[in-house]
């Protein structure tokens, strides 16, 4: 290969993943596949395919930029994309040519909309997003009837998409009175909405966690992030996922698997530091490898002398400190190794598994940094 390492992505993994999350929620809710972020590190070019071929016709994401690469990618007729963070009011235009939803959450940006699709002459597909505790972003409730005016002044102009919200910590019960009080305020302002004759064609407040915890959240579409790629927001909620369904085990399985080479194999002497710096003093004579990845493609330099990776179907540690390239590994008991062998990061190999969050661990990073710092220029890959 070219690069350094590849990552593969199972496409099986992705079908069984949505289909447990399709059982757990219903029918009834529209689930779109929440794909910022690069996909959470998947590849979006690569993923939304995937996601596609599995029956998926929603995508969220933050910006108007991860649209556009989502509109260049889809391949579906019936595939629609919402915005939910930033977009300029230049981009503005831009998705309401292209019939791409977005959230509002400031005055001027909703009055924009409604100009800009008297301009172009098609409908602006809003998103109301309103503040109910996350304190992020959101239209503050002094902020709504100026917002009720413009929907109600311009219904050629805006159609109401999506009356929505996002919880502050779903994903811990150290947050349920907070998401409580949000959920409460959040059912009071669409009360509030109805009675001025707004209703919007979808309600939604729900991303993974909120989903799986909460059921009453999942209303008319959920936001489907990192539960699709296999990873469970926090320990808690599959902990209590298990003992409401009375299992076990992971229902979930990670889409993801990245692999390396060894780049080299030599011998180091007792007495000898091994890399910069003297972090490391070999204590006997040992053989030692070189992977030819480092944190400038998401091997975190936290990772010095406690990473681990897979050869040979053996867990080995990393020695000495992880450069901007390379890391050096112990393979003092790997019989006949050999440059070129497989490496496993993340992943199986043979009845070993290193996770995501067993590599997290150990730098510190939960799984949403871990995944979306590796590099969009690292090949993703689509297998069975």
């Amino acid at each position: 290969m070219l690069a350094t390492s590849k990552i593969e992505i199972s496409q099986q993994a992705l079908a069984k993943n949505l289909a447990f999350i399709r059982a757990q929620i219903g029918e009834q809710p529209r689930l779109s596949s929440v794909v910022k972020g690069n996909a959470y590190g998947h590849g979006l070019e690569v993923f939304v395919p995937m996601a596609e071929a599995c029956g998926i016709r929603h995508f969220s994401v933050f910006d108007a930029a991860e649209a556009y690469r989502v509109q260049q990618v889809i391949q579906h007729p019936d595939t629609e994309i919402m915005i939910m963070g930033m977009i300029e009011d230049e981009h503005v235009d831009w998705a309401i040519e292209s019939g791409i939803s977005f959230y509002t959450f400031e005055l001027e940006r909703l009055a924009y909309a409604a100009k800009a699709a008297q301009r172009i002459k098609k409908r602006a597909r809003v998103h109301i997003e309103i503040e109910t505790g996350m304190n992020r972003i959101g239209y503050e409730a002094h902020e709504l009837p100026a917002v009720a005016a413009l929907l109600s002044s311009h219904p050629e102009h805006l159609h109401f998409e999506g009356l929505s919200t996002h919880f502050a910590g779903a994903e811990s019960i150290a947050n349920y009175v907070r998401v409580t009080q949000q959920r409460k305020l959040y059912k009071k302002i669409s009360k509030w909405f109805s009675a001025q004759h707004l209703q919007p064609q979808f309600y939604h407040t729900a991303c993974s966690a909120a989903a799986m915890r909460y059921p009453p959240t999942r209303m008319d579409m959920v936001r489907i992030g990192i539960l699709q790629y296999g990873f469970w927001p926090s320990r808690e909620t599959l902990i209590e996922f298990n003992a409401k369904a009375n299992r076990q085990d992971n229902p979930l399985e990670r889409l993801i698997t990245w692999k390396s080479q060894v780049m080299d194999v030599k011998t180091v002497r007792t007495g000898e530091y091994v890399g910069y710096g003297t972090s490391y003093l070999a204590s006997d004579t040992m053989k030692i490898a070189t992977i030819p990845i480092g944190y400038a493609h998401g091997f975190s330099r936290a990772l010095s002398n406690a990473g681990r990776v897979l050869i040979r179907g053996k867990r080995v540690g990393v020695i000495g400190m992880v450069n901007m390239n390379a890391i050096t590994v112990d393979a003092s008991q790997l019989e006949n190794l050999e440059r070129g062998d497989e490496v496993v990061i993340i992943g199986y190999q043979g009845d070993l598994e290193l996770s995501v969050s067993s590599f997290g661990e150990f730098s510190n990073q939960v799984n949403y940094e871990l995944l979306t710092r590796l590099p969009m220029d690292i090949p993703r890959h689509v297998v069975d």
